[in-house]
């Protein structure tokens, strides 16, 4: 698998980037109209690249080679704004969340503000369009109030709490946990040490950043100058308000479960995970055994064939534990429970240094994909005794920095593309999950992170070339597979599939269906990706399943979601497997509930329209 087409899609804490965004209309011209380009893709975007002498770190505490950084950036964005007719809401909020933190870091103050209140209106999901921009209010209002330094903190801290407490509980309580959760984890020497480590090669080798790198850096100062130093404040405002609120949202999701009984009217069904593969032990009794006694293909990460079914942990395996406590203790700040683990890692957090960055994040990002697989064949398997295994494996770069893409490689991972779905339809598999996607994107920042393919065009072009190479040989492998059904993640970066060419979640294909993610009261999350190609909404939000060894985890995101509907798919052919993808698709759909974009599945109802069709003879 490309190192940098595919990811597990699973949500997990913003550690170093800015969790503030603004966006606003671009700038309009006095005078004549500006005659400007339509973007219809993230691709129209125009490349732009800066300079640099020094490491990016060192920018980052280095006034002057700041400032100057940031005055070509803003210049750059004033004028793709003015230039450029960009629809894309998460684009424009990308642009703008940069301006907003030029303006607080210049002190413009009131312009802040009105990009705050701006953004709101932008924002589409509820509870964003309440919290966006919240922390950075507080802060502007603190600053605006022009209260003593030695007495800021206690303005901040208060203005935010206030601002919170306003909010409807019901509506913001999992967007708030997750602030609070960020800010308890940053510090100081993980946005450096993040810099250190994923950044300062490349730009070292190539004296050079592209302007995403650069706004990153923006976004970065702010919250080391602006930020950081209130962090006790931060997390004691939110945490106030959550302590008042120990109310759990409703569960309007239970009950839409369907269990099928041992003794259902029922036939076996394969069914495909097509993951970072599963831990056996746990579906023993479930697998499909090929002519060859395998349950399952994988493949390594340059996509040569390999015989482990799960990604082997090897000197990690020394530290499992304390790492698998790490990763819950993330899940626990993320939902404000008061855990050992939580408290750990917040322990374990603040002490960390620069140089243990690297280290420690890709130790959690190894145990998470090693997790992924599992947990998503817990959620697809459950309340179905009829469910058959058969795993595919793909395996997934967890380093800061991934192996630097190839053209090479992306025609091997089409050709790996092509096996294992060709396995899955030897094998009988009647519905397969991928919670798991990339981007063009994605390529091109990979490419940049390793100092290759070129200047900014040279490079877009690579990465264009490399991403429509690994995007035809998957899209040709789920079309020569007519008769499964392919359940697709959307993703996780509250962004519109379509525009970014999110892959596979931007295929269409009428035997295919992608899912977004709503939390248990079937509200959207405020990490689902979107879109006209995301057809369902399952529960993705704090979603319990195994991972290896047996013991159940907690984890969120739309990657949790696709597997409930997988789920539902498995039960309907199981029911009835005179099926098509078509057939089961359309059940799946005729029993959803719209409300606004969400499309909430229902696989009771889509049960019994099944039973009823039955009964009829149909």
């Amino acid at each position: 698998m490309s190192p940098s087409f595919a990811r597990p899609i699973a949500l997990r804490i913003i550690l170093a980037a800015s969790a503030l965004w603004a966006a606003a209309p671009g700038p309009r011209a006095e005078g004549a109209p500006v005659s400007r380009k339509t973007v219809e893709t993230a691709d129209d975007l125009p490349r732009h690249t800066y300079k640099v002498s020094e490491a990016p770190s060192v920018i980052l505490n280095d006034d002057a080679a700041f400032t100057a950084l940031a005055a070509e950036v803003r210049r750059d964005i004033d004028a793709d704004l003015l230039g450029y007719d960009i629809r894309d809401r998460t684009t424009l909020q990308g642009y703008k969340a940069t301006q907003l933190a030029l303006l607080m870091l210049g002190g413009g103050y009131d312009a802040s503000e009105r990009l705050i209140g701006e953004l709101r209106v932008l924002e589409e999901k509820p509870s964003l369009k309440l919290t966006t921009g919240i922390v950075a209010e507080a802060w502007v209002g603190a600053r605006r109030a022009k209260v003593r330094q030695e007495d800021f903190a206690r303005a901040f801290q208060a203005n935010l709490s206030a601002a919170v407490q306003r909010l409807p509980w019901d509506i913001v309580q999992d967007d708030i946990k997750q602030t609070k959760a960020g800010f308890e984890v940053r510090s100081p020497a993980l946005v450096i040490g993040t810099v250190q480590q994923e950044i300062d090669p490349a730009a070292l080798k190539t004296g050079a950043i592209s302007e995403s790198v650069a706004r990153r850096l923006v976004a970065m100062r702010n919250q080391l100058v602006n930020y950081l130093p209130y962090r006790a404040q931060i997390v004691a405002a939110l945490d106030g308000v959550v302590a008042a609120h120990r109310i759990v949202k409703p569960d309007r999701w239970t009950a839409r479960l369907v269990t099928l009984p041992p003794d259902a009217k029922a036939v076996p069904v394969g069914v495909g995970v097509w993951d970072s593969g599963v831990d056996m032990d746990i579906f023993r009794d479930r697998l499909v055994t090929d002519a060859q006694g395998r349950h399952g293909i994988a493949f390594d990460l340059h996509s040569n064939p390999v015989p482990d079914l799960i990604f082997p942990l090897g000197d990690a395996q020394a530290h499992l534990q304390e790492t698998i406590a790490r990763v819950k203790g993330f899940e626990d700040l993320r939902a404000s429970v008061d855990s050992p683990e939580a408290a750990d890692l917040k322990r374990y957090m603040s002490g960390l240094k620069a140089d243990q960055v690297r280290p420690t994040l890709e130790s959690l990002n190894l145990v998470h994909n090693w997790a992924h697989g599992t947990h998503v064949a817990g959620i697809s398997f459950a309340g179905n005794p009829f469910a058959r295994l058969v795993i595919g494996r793909i395996t997934f770069d967890f380093h800061l920095v991934p192996e630097t893409p190839t053209l090479e490689q992306a025609r091997k991972d089409a050709a790996a593309y092509q096996e294992t779905v060709e396995y899955f339809k030897s094998n009988g598999v009647r519905v397969v999950n991928m919670s798991w996607g990339g981007s063009l994107k994605s390529v091109e920042e990979a490419l940049e992170a390793n100092g290759a393919g070129g200047t900014a065009e040279e490079r877009k072009k690579l990465a264009r070339q490399i991403f429509d190479v690994g995007t035809a040989g998957l899209l040709a492998a789920l079309r020569q597979a007519p008769g499964i059904l392919f359940v697709v993640a959307a993703g996780n970066s509250d962004n519109d599939v379509k525009f970014d060419e999110f892959v596979p979640s931007s295929f269409q294909l009428p035997n295919m269906i992608t899912v977004g993610a709503v939390d248990q009261a079937g509200e959207e999350t405020s990490f689902s990706s979107f879109g006209p190609m995301v057809n369902v909404h399952a529960n993705g939000y704090d979603v319990e399943s195994y991972i290896p060894g047996g013991r159940r985890l907690k984890f969120s995101g739309t990657s949790m979601a696709s597997p409930q509907v997988t789920n539902l798919a498995a039960k309907l052919f199981a029911l009835d497997p005179a099926l098509t993808p078509e057939d089961a698709r359309a059940l799946i759909l005729s029993g959803c509930e719209r409300s606004g974009r969400v499309n909430l599945v229902n696989p009771a109802k889509s049960v019994e329209l099944l039973r009823q069709r039955l009964a009829a003879g149909g």
